[in-house]
């Protein structure tokens, strides 16, 4: 990767935008992940490249729904898996969950090597972590190459999935997330936490906790949070978004 300095104040973002280039190289990402990538920048950029309050509080509210969940599942796809999925494998081995690979854009290389990418990513946080957390990370599953289940009010191969994971979660953790997905999810009487970084997309408004971050950061502090054993509250799904959005009016308004 490039050699940014540390003093860059867009390090993060130009590093997440060079790991996509690279994963894109190596046939990770969909045509069009790009495109979904620089749209999660702008709004990122009107956020002010942090995680706000209201996210905050979003976060410790999906640590908390997840840790009482019965069969939690982490679900993702091709950008979450290069910008978060030594995140995805830490919160995983804290739950105690499988990891799923499901995509939009299926296509048997793209999941043998998507699958193959998160496996190599616990394989190594295995070997760097100590040796208390070592054993809960290898045990981490990772699923999707078994599409031997459905998700009832999709069609086409979106609606693919695993039997022993998203089919059978009681509550799905989906960084990126897709709008018809999270409501055939929701329509099933499952809790969806979706990680959004566009507060108006139908994601963001149908899902159960919405989480208005970058992906990276957010499941970098949900892992952080896990450990808190937060408990549940009375959750307002809607202001989270009111206030991401006043938030994104305030920074429009400042550039003006």
């Amino acid at each position: 990767m490039a050699d940014i300095p540390d003093s860059h104040p867009r390090k993060a973002s130009l590093m997440s935008r060079l790991r996509m280039v690279e994963a894109s190289k190596r046939g990770l990402l969909a045509e069009s992940a790009m495109i979904a990538h620089g749209r999660g920048e702008a709004f990122d950029y009107l956020l002010g490249e942090r995680t706000s309050d209201s996210a905050s509080l979003a976060i410790r509210e999906a640590a908390a729904r997840l840790l009482v969940a019965e069969s939690p599942v982490i679900s993702m796809n091709g950008n979450s898996t290069v910008l978060a999925g030594s995140e995805a494998i830490m919160i995983a081995s804290i739950l105690g969950c499988p990891v799923e690979v499901n995509i939009y854009y299926r296509t048997s290389e793209r999941m043998e090597s998507l699958i193959g990418e998160l496996e190599s990513l616990r394989d190594r946080l295995g070997r760097e972590s100590p040796e208390m957390a070592r054993e809960s990370i290898m045990d981490v599953e990772i699923l999707g190459a078994v599409a031997d289940g459905r998700i009832l009010g999709l069609e086409g191969p979106r609606s693919l999935c695993s039997s022993r994971g998203i089919e059978q979660a009681d509550i799905v953790l989906v960084p990126l997330e897709d709008g018809d997905r999270c409501e055939a999810l929701i329509s099933l009487g499952k809790q969806v936490i979706a990680i959004d970084l566009n507060p108006l997309s139908r994601t963001s408004k149908k899902a159960t906790v919405t989480i208005v971050d970058d992906v990276t950061r957010a499941m970098g502090r949900l892992a952080e949070e896990l450990l808190e054993n937060p408990t549940t509250t009375d959750w307002n799904n809607e202001a989270v978004l009111r206030d991401a959005l006043d938030i994104m009016s305030s920074s429009s308004l400042r550039i003006g």
